[in-house]
């Protein structure tokens, strides 16, 4: 059934004349919301974990069965709760915790998939996070990885981090980490 042009183009007209009137109500009725300014952090830390002994604060909790319990062993799943310190001396001021899970998630054992909340515990960040996701590849260069929130100071948070291995050995393992952090 078709309809005349005559009767669609005045029900067109009321249409746009309510669709209008709901917009400047809506308009009149709401807060004005302004985005916040947006802000670059640069955070340069160090991450120090103790992955043997009995102060380990990196533990494999799940391996595959027959498997050996290797953080290389795939599908081998490691709970951290590491040390975030100012420099790369185990003496260093302590800034933060980094806390989180790694799985291995390469069959060759060279790939990890990380999901790390960084926990400010001093300074002007005291109390905020920043929450970091992606693929680490120990045995790279670098490390890139992808800030995907954070809280507090760190507020919606998104940017990058970019890290490298300093040492790793006789149960402990040293990266330098660079984070570009873009929140409100």
């Amino acid at each position: 059934m078709a309809y005349s042009s005559s009767f669609m183009l005045p029900l067109l007209l009321l249409l746009l004349l309510s669709l209008s009137l709901c917009a400047t109500i809506a308009t009149a009725t709401g807060h004005e919301h302004t985005a916040p300014k947006e802000k670059m952090t640069h955070l340069h830390f160090y991450f120090h974990e103790m992955y043997s002994g009995p102060n380990a604060t990196g533990l494999v909790v799940a391996v595959p069965p027959g498997k050996n319990s290797s953080i290389d062993t795939f599908g081998a799943l490691i709970v951290i709760d590491d040390m975030l310190r100012e420099g790369p001396e185990r003496s260093s001021k302590l800034i933060g915790r980094a806390q989180g899970l790694s799985a291995q998630a390469s069959l060759d054992g060279t790939a990890l998939l990380t999901a790390i909340n960084f926990v400010f515990t001093e300074g002007e960040y005291n109390g905020s996070t920043v929450a970091i996701l992606g693929r680490a590849v120990p045995s790279a260069p670098a490390i890139e990885r992808t800030i995907v929130g954070g809280s507090g100071r760190f507020r919606m948070a998104r940017g990058y981090t970019v890290s490298k291995v300093i040492s790793w050995g006789g149960g402990y393992f040293l990266m330098e980490f660079d984070a570009y952090i873009i929140h409100h």
